[in-house]
């Protein structure tokens, strides 16, 4: 009789880290490195807020009217 690899349960871990990573980007900080976003690369985005590129390399918008950083959007890289 064979053995069954035990099959990973889809979303698991999403439901996991999603959690944590809305917490470290309300803390201001990269989901990546956890590093403080205020020491990052900054760049002023016309309408929206500024871009930070974090020392890792991840990419953030903080938004203007909110004040709150969120990982940017392929188009906005």
């Amino acid at each position: 009789m064979t053995q069954q690899k035990p099959r990973p349960v889809p979303g698991v871990f999403k439901n996991v880290m999603v959690p944590i990573q809305l917490w470290l980007l309300g803390q201001g900080r990269c989901v990546g490195c956890g590093r403080d976003l205020g020491s990052g690369k900054s760049t002023p985005i016309k309408g929206v807020g500024q871009k930070i590129v974090c020392e890792c390399g991840r990419v953030f918008i903080k938004e203007a009217k909110t004040n709150q950083y969120r990982r940017a959007l392929l188009s906005e890289v």
